[in-house]
């Protein structure tokens, strides 16, 4: 027989609740779309991350990304992951319903054990588009049904990997010419998929329409701290998007940390590994503390 020696305790247990229903979407057809949460077992309110999944545009499967999602939740911090329309729905769709699915967060924090005044945003790729959008219009009555309800759309910090920031260069700093393509997802996403009329054209045909739908348009002084993380070679969006966002805060002096993944690639195994992880999950721990810390300094890591 073999016995093992007691083992310290150093994490908490944590439980999923899967799939709850969050918003009854009911535009051109009705359907509904699901959250799931980590909740550590620890006493008394919780800082809360409400992830947004990648995907192009065009799936948003809320399971992903599920190391970073449990070393959140085994550092203290109850992790939500929602879904939300994709394409063929246009925008502003998909920032409507990650508003919805904050709301939805303050308004059961009881019963999740969550402190309202602490929950921050993380997304990559299309879900950091997303993340930026709820950072930049923090607070505000863009993109909700009920303008009364917009203090309930507070940030308290923003996290994007790897995420897009303005439409209206997409393609800037890449060497491959698909952005400019009238199918691109992003050009499907703003213009609509075509019916009965031809509706497509490249994103920047029309760039008041681009910069609409582009997070860095809202950045504004006041916000909560960001951080923008991108790999060096990524190929898919360039950390031009990043290192714009980053630019645009910080001359609002909003905090913004700009940090550069060396060698790594668009969701490449590089953002899966302990190091990363570990500066993601310190940097949220910090700005997800009840007293406010001091903003990292940009870095390449």
């Amino acid at each position: 027989m073999t016995v093992l020696p007691a083992v310290p305790l150093t994490v908490p247990i944590v439980d999923e609740t899967r799939d709850i229903t969050y918003k009854n979407a009911t535009d051109s057809h009705y359907r509904d779309l699901k959250m799931s949460l980590l909740i550590p077992r620890i006493p008394g309110p919780k800082p809360a991350v409400l992830y947004f999944p990648g995907g192009g545009f065009v799936e948003a499967e809320a399971h992903k990304l599920l190391q970073l999602r449990l070393a959140l939740a085994q550092r203290g911090m109850v992790v939500a992951a929602a879904e939300y329309r994709v394409i063929p729905d246009k925008f502003p769709a998909l920032v409507q319903d990650g508003k919805s699915a904050l709301l939805f967060l303050r308004q059961h924090a009881a019963e999740f054990g969550i402190d309202p005044l602490r929950i921050a945003v993380l997304g990559d790729s299309a879900g950091g588009y997303l993340a930026q959008f709820l950072g930049t219009t923090s607070e505000s009555t863009l993109f909700i049904a009920d303008a009364a309800m917009a203090a309930q759309t507070r940030v308290t910090a923003t996290v994007s990997l790897y995420g897009i920031s303005d439409l209206r260069n997409i393609g800037a700093g890449l060497d491959a010419p698909f952005h400019e393509a009238a199918t691109a997802t992003e050009a499907l996403l703003v213009n609509g998929v075509s019916l009965g009329s031809d509706q497509t054209h490249p994103i920047n045909t029309v760039p008041e329409l681009a910069a609409k739908a582009s997070p860095i348009t809202y950045v504004q002084a006041g916000l909560a701290p960001f951080l923008l993380m991108h790999g060096s070679a990524d190929g898919f969006v360039s950390p031009v998007q990043s290192q714009q966002m980053a630019t645009a805060l910080q001359e609002k002096g909003v905090p913004a940390d700009y940090v550069t993944l060396t060698n790594a690639g668009h969701g490449s195994a590089d953002w899966y590994q302990p190091t990363t992880i570990s500066y993601i999950v310190d940097w949220l721990a910090a700005k997800l503390q009840p007293t406010t810390v001091a903003p990292h300094p940009t870095m390449t890591l």
